[in-house]
Order: C-alpha cells, then sequence, then structure tokens
C-alpha cells in the first residue's frame, strides 16, 4: 500500500511550510523517511522480494543527499529536523 493523499499533506503541513509546499527539503526528508519505514516493514515480511529492496537503497540514498543538502545550508535545521524524525540514534 502507497501513502495516501492525505498522509502526504499531513507530511507537508507538519514539516514543510505548507500542505502545497512539496519543494521543501524538511518536508521531502520527512516523506522519503515515511516511505522507507513503510518498504522496511514489507521487506521483514517478504524477505525475497529484491525489486522493492532495491528502491528501498535507492531511496535512502535520495534521503541521504536532501540531509547532505540540507546540512550544508543550515545545521540547525538540519538537527532538529533530524531529532524530530528519530532518523539517528
Amino acid at each position: 500500500m502507497s501513502i495516501t493523499k492525505e498522509t502526504k499533506a499531513e507530511i507537508f503541513k507538519k514539516y514543510g511550510t505548507s500542505e502545497k509546499d512539496t519543494g521543501s527539503t524538511e518536508g521531502q526528508i520527512a516523506l522519503f523517511t515515511e516511505r522507507i519505514n513503510h518498504l522496511t516493514g514489507h521487506l521483514k515480511s517478504n524477505k525475497k522480494d529484491y525489486n522493492t529492496e532495491r528502491s528501498l537503497v535507492m531511496m535512502v540514498g535520495k534521503r541521504r543527499s536532501l540531509l547532505d543538502y540540507l546540512k550544508s545550508k543550515d545545521i540547525e535545521r538540519y538537527r532538529s529536523l533530524i531529532k524530530e524524525l528519530g532518523i539517528r540514534k
């Protein structure tokens, strides 16, 4: 099951500046995190789904790129987003 429109709007409303601001770095990172968590749960029950595993690895790479960009632009926003999403241990 993919993420619904309502869930996306809620994520962008919480982490972006508004529901319509789908281009903000924080909103995109939060959306990738939600999708990564969903796919991780799927892969726990479907261990041989290699296409999903490849998609998950690519998504993690995209999120990493966005996090690196945010870190280079504004370290405080980066730190607060990581803490809020619970990405790091």
